[in-house]
């Protein structure tokens, strides 16, 4: 994203988002105060948080297959990468940690999936929350998914699985082995088509309590384009916008609305 539209799309947000006391929908109400502004101690996640410190000042090289908005043309492109940069500029922060923590352990949701493991941070954010939670993640860099693994293994979780390949390749023959959908965090490609196309084929195994995160939707203008659509669809219900995170619910009880929310 460039700087001075990176500016102006967060100007406008804040210009834009409620508090808690500007919010009258009930439900959005309890996300915020449970979720959103949940300050509780956490001393599951700070083994995570001291991973993810590890990874960022990390100096090894890897070779990086990416199939996503970097690739231009091309279907991917292959380059060497320092772990610690991938790290600092695509892992995934405390801050959205924390949220993805706090919306797992609140929802309880049992069949999970996550799109872009990246380092497997964020997977064992959700991991660690859902006491009951089979996590299902893909990444498309084989070799960013080893280090994942390995993350995952130091901390002895049996509730996840990974799966290495191409989103667009792999995503229906995953979920074909899963019996529904609770909870997806897509975090992964960041291009219009590729993510509007990743929402639809997981709208064929949601249900009325189903929650959708999309991570960086005002990266590009095709990543914002594609949030207006998905906010719009006639299966959301509610959607918040929380600047960098999208989410959407699908919940037939509650009426047509948009949030905005700091």
């Amino acid at each position: 994203m460039k700087k001075a539209r990176a500016i102006f799309k967060y100007l406008a947000y804040r210009f834009k988002a409620k508090g808690r006391h500007g919010v009258h929908s009930p439900f959005v109400y309890n996300f915020m105060h449970e979720v959103l502004h949940n300050t509780s101690p956490q001393p599951e996640i700070l083994q995570v948080e001291e991973l993810a410190n590890e990874l960022r000042g990390s100096r090894k090289m890897i070779e990086v297959t990416d199939f996503g908005a970097f690739t231009g043309n091309k279907k991917f492109t292959t380059r060497f990468r320092r772990v610690g940069d991938i790290a600092r500029l695509s892992g995934t922060p405390s801050r959205t940690g924390r949220l993805l923590f706090n919306m797992l352990r609140y929802y309880q949701p049992e069949h999970v999936l996550e799109l872009g493991t990246s380092f497997g941070i964020s997977t064992l954010y959700m991991a660690l929350a859902g006491e009951k939670a089979k996590v299902t993640t893909i990444e498309g860099c084989a070799n960013t998914a080893e280090i994942a693994q390995k993350n995952i293994g130091s901390m002895k979780l049996q509730n996840i699985a990974i799966h290495v390949g191409e989103f667009g390749s792999l995503l229906n023959k995953v979920i074909e082995t899963m019996p529904k959908l609770d909870f997806v965090f897509i975090d992964g490609n960041h291009r219009k088509e590729p993510t509007l196309k990743y929402f639809e084929t997981c709208l064929t195994k949601i249900h009325n309590d189903t929650v959708i995160v999309f991570d960086d939707i005002y990266w590009s203008k095709g990543m914002e384009q594609a949030w207006k659509q998905i906010k719009s669809h006639p299966e959301v219900t509610v959607s918040i916008d929380l600047y960098r995170i999208g989410i959407v619910f699908f919940r037939k009880e509650l009426s047509k609305q948009d949030f905005v929310l700091r």
